[in-house]
């Protein structure tokens, strides 16, 4: 499909002049997004040490997807999707901001774009242009450096409201001025307090929070009182057995626990929608070693592979009257579908001009054994620290197909039997195979995918060795 020469403006115009819902009717969305947490990263989705009492009763309330997915193994490209409803590989947005440089590895990464485009509709601007109070709180993860960060901001993308963490900070324990002496802090719950407040100034109207955690990401620093509590509860015999990670994990979820508190504190959960998902999968090994932070079984590898681990996700929605309590859902969802899902919820019809690669949830929401008939597509054309090569998967009803590029090698999957990718059928089955593998190639030809080159600079000595450090990027909390 030929995108067509809109301008922004008119483009927004034909999405609003369509809403269906007055100011007054219209629902309240709480995005809430963690950053490298695992499929089985909550006790509801199987953690043997991880408590999320928080997430577990809204899960208890709303519906459970145990086939989400993240559009890519790395934040940055899942983050672009979520904003715009998009493939990574359609947007050239397909590594983490600013990636990673290996000059002498085997393949050439593609000249991809280290920013979300200025130009691109995002679901915020579709939002605020609706009569939304739109709000970010957190890590954005999407901005350019230097002149390439112009015109990126979450403020500069349709959010009236953002704010990150304080200029200069590292890590999680925050120090901030207070009365001419510096307070600790916890960064989630530094941020947490902004979403309150946010929450809190924006009752008055329909508005839309999208809160972008940094836990359960590195590093790894756990809040004292929730690390001491979890230090005594470790089984070592456990799948989940690091005591500050879970303490981590158990900050988001007290964060989720206060969101929810100050919506029923403003009479807001009757007419709120809350969704809940993760970015990647949880960390498991870094540069061929394994760290000990998560795991992510029984999936296979995590963030930065090709596997499983690196992109199912836990994901959680509450619809009041609309999600049937507790229900649990096994259709295949991703990242991408929340654009097209908020503007459903907020009674918004899609423009036809505006070329969404993601499904509503809407069906699903209602009706958790709604199926849809589709394909889903991984494109990362780059290497990456937790241990896979540039590749292509794709997800075909219960088979997975993944094809590497550095030696066009094909693997496949049943998922139904082999959630843990452990049986390659590429042989058995090569009609699947060559079938998928067709499918796989049409679509990245369709987004006009970019794709890995051979290195005329290539020494098999140096092929993992990283050159140069990406520089933290942060703004201020007022």
């Amino acid at each position: 499909m030929i995108k067509p020469l809109l301008s922004m403006p008119l483009l927004l115009a034909l999405f609003v002049a369509t809403a269906t819902s007055s100011a007054n009717e219209r629902l309240n969305i709480v995005l809430l997004l963690a950053d490298d947490l695992g499929w089985t990263g909550l006790n509801c989705f199987g953690s043997d040490l991880y408590e999320t009492p928080n997430l577990d009763a809204l899960a208890a309330r709303g519906i459970k997807f145990t086939n989400a997915y993240a559009n890519c193994t790395v934040c940055s490209p899942t983050r672009a999707s979520i904003m715009t409803g998009k493939y990574p590989a359609r947007l050239h947005l397909t590594d983490f901001i600013a990636g990673q440089n290996r000059p002498f590895a085997k393949l050439q990464i593609p000249d991809w774009t280290k920013r979300l485009d200025g130009e691109e509709l995002t679901i915020a601007e579709v939002l605020q242009h609706s009569g939304y109070r739109t709000g970010h709180i957190g890590k954005w993860h999407l901005s350019g450096t230097g002149k390439q960060g112009q015109g990126t901001k979450p403020i500069d993308q349709g959010f009236d409201v953002s704010l990150e963490r304080p200029p200069g900070s590292k890590g999680y324990l925050i120090k901030t001025p207070s009365g001419g002496e510096s307070k600790s802090h916890y960064l989630t719950d530094l941020l947490t307090d902004k979403a309150c407040e946010f929450i809190d100034q924006s009752k008055s109207t329909p508005f839309f929070l999208y809160f972008a955690y940094h836990v359960p990401h590195t590093p790894i620093q756990g809040r004292p009182d929730l690390v001491d509590y979890f230090e005594s509860k470790v089984d070592p015999n456990a799948t989940h057995t690091n005591p500050t990670y879970a303490a981590m994990v158990a900050s988001l979820d007290h964060s989720v626990g206060r969101i929810v508190t100050q919506l029923e504190n403003n009479q807001l959960t009757g007419n709120t929608v809350i969704l809940f998902i993760s970015d990647n999968g949880g960390l498991t090994q870094r540069n061929g070693k394994h760290d000990g932070f998560t795991e992510n079984l029984p999936l296979r590898r995590g963030k930065g592979s090709a596997y499983e681990g690196g992109v199912r996700v836990p994901a959680i929605v509450y619809w009041p009257e609309v999600t049937p309590a507790g229900s649990v859902c096994d259709e295949p969802i991703i990242t991408m579908d929340l654009f097209p899902t908020l503007q459903h919820i907020a009674g918004i019809e899609p423009s036809e001009l505006h070329n969404n690669d993601g499904r509503s949830l809407a069906p699903v929401l209602r009706d958790p054994t709604h199926r849809f008939d589709r394909d889903l597509f991984w494109h990362y054309p780059h290497y990456h620290a937790g241990g896979d090569s540039p590749y292509t998967a794709i997800r075909s009803g219960d088979y997975r197909l993944i094809e590497f590029h550095e030696d066009k090698r094909v693997e496949l999957y049943d998922l139904a039997r082999d959630i843990g990718e452990t049986n390659d059928l590429s042989t058995t089955l090569p009609a699947k195979t060559a079938a998928l593998t067709n499918k796989l190639h049409a679509w990245r030809e369709s987004v006009n995918a970019q794709m890995p080159t051979p290195n005329p600079r290539y020494d098999a000595d140096q092929a993992t060795k990283v050159v140069g450090k990406r520089k933290p990027r942060v703004q201020s909390i007022p």
